[in-house]
């Protein structure tokens, strides 16, 4: 009887409370960094990111920073109502599941290509 119980014990965790695997921390820019030197967008191609995965943005912040925006902000350079600016050169921001967007807030910089978006799927999970 107790062994029965215990199994059914394992099969409710394995069904219904399966643990996500740990979020994985990603430098942007990789050893560059945040840079107007880079293409940030192809920076995130091949790359499959989840919710709750970090992107760590390391940057002179005397001369950037990094704000995360709406579509219409990342599309028009923009700042939107509502969008977060960080400053400090090393910046850890937790992805939400779906669209998540960052520019530069120097519009020359993010028309230059200082900004990209990225589509945060659900995090597989994993016993």
């Amino acid at each position: 009887m107790r062994r029965r119980a215990i199994i059914m014990v394992v099969l409710m965790v394995l069904q219904f409370g399966a643990i996500h695997s740990k979020p994985t921390t990603y430098m942007v820019g990789d050893e560059d960094g945040w840079d107007s030197g880079l293409d940030m967008e192809g920076w995130t191609k091949g790359k499959n990111f989840h919710a709750g995965d970090f992107l760590v943005f390391k940057y002179d912040s005397q001369l950037s920073d990094v704000a995360v925006v709406n579509q219409t902000g990342h599309d028009s350079c923009t700042l939107n109502e509502g969008a977060k600016v960080f400053h400090s050169g090393n910046d850890k921001i937790q992805l939400a599941f779906g669209a998540n967007y960052f520019i530069d807030t120097v519009a020359d910089l993010c028309a230059a290509g200082m900004k990209m978006a990225i589509n945060a799927t659900a995090p597989p999970p994993s016993v």
